[in-house]
């Protein structure tokens, strides 16, 4: 397995004890099977510059002293807009020729969530997510409800073909030609996420992601699931995951990673590799970021790649796509 094969210490905010109140972030852009060799160097340039650009854009929220809610969503609203992930425009296909969108986003001051699943009309799923959270009634709103909830808040919204993409379709078209699954077709999870930890100690959680290429039947993975594919507290961890959703729903992923934390006293890279170990041996791909109170930094995947950057307070910038 290639658990947490590149950018493995953990980093923090600060090294020094006498330094202001820090700050740290983490994005994802999906984890997968990556194959340097099948990438050009443009390809490679471009994927590192979309992932900069959104680790710039929570970067600065939280420089600014803004909260770790409000650096995920910055990070969260770029990469939904562009066609390279699969969130928002460049989600990919159900079965049905659909884009199907999920989100969820978590505070781990409170730990108040919201979440949406089978969103087709609007443009920020994560923006829907936390309007959710805001609302406080519920925390999980699906299809044609959350697009009521979505109109009643007056969220911006996009005709179909504004989130369909040639490649998305062309991977979907080929799935059903060869009688291949969405493992086959989908070489890189495209979920996108991001955490946060802010100057004022608090912490934030937040995933999108279109699912998987064919799905069925009203599918749900594992991203707009509170506890599986995001949480947040402030005592221990933030979590967003990306990869077989099914897998890491059964695992519980990211509340499990809190819980071997906060319960048994485990570092932030032990936990997540050894949840990540259970995915692998339950037979599902993907990966973790996570961040703590103590503002460390942390990536774990059993894939060959994850699309992924941090930065700190403390002056680390760094993004990358492969294992070594």
């Amino acid at each position: 397995m290639a658990l947490s094969a590149n950018l493995t210490q953990p980093v923090r905010a600060h090294d020094s004890t006498d330094a202001a109140p820090g700050w740290t972030f983490a994005i994802h852009g999906g984890a997968g099977t990556m194959d340097r060799g099948r990438m050009t160097a443009q390809q490679q340039a471009e994927y590192k510059a979309a992932l900069q650009a959104a680790l710039d854009a929570g970067s600065a929220v939280l420089r600014n002293g803004g909260s770790a809610l409000e650096a995920v969503r910055a990070a969260i609203l770029l990469m939904e807009d562009d066609p390279k992930f699969n969130a928002g425009r460049g989600a990919v296909f159900t079965w049905e020729g659909a884009n199907e969108l999920d989100a969820a986003i978590m505070d781990g001051r409170d730990r108040s969530a919201g979440a949406v699943t089978g969103v087709t009309s609007v443009r920020h799923p994560i923006l829907l997510a936390d309007a959710v959270r805001m609302d406080g009634r519920h925390v999980f709103l699906s299809g044609a409800g959350a697009e009521e909830f979505a109109s009643d808040k007056g969220l911006e919204t996009m005709p179909p073909e504004w989130f369909a993409t040639d490649a998305r379709r062309d991977a979907l078209e080929r799935l059903k030609a060869e009688k291949l699954s969405a493992m086959d077709v989908d070489h890189k999870f495209g979920t996108v996420g991001a955490v946060a930890l802010d100057s004022e100690g608090h912490l934030a959680a937040g995933t999108s992601t279109g699912g998987l290429t064919g799905k069925r039947w009203g599918r749900i993975g594992d991203a707009p699931m509170i506890g599986a594919g995001t949480y947040a507290d402030d005592r221990v961890c933030a979590v967003s995951a990306t990869g077989a959703g099914e897998y890491f729903i059964r695992a519980g992923v990211a509340h499990e990673i809190c819980a071997r934390m906060r319960i048994g006293r485990e570092g932030p890279q032990v936990a997540a590799d050894a949840v990540m170990a259970e995915v692998k041996e339950l037979g599902g791909d993907g990966g973790v970021i996570l961040v703590t109170p103590a503002g460390e930094a942390v990536f774990s995947f059993n894939t060959t790649g994850m699309y992924r950057g941090r930065a700190t307070s403390g002056g680390v910038n760094e993004v990358a796509i492969f294992t070594e």
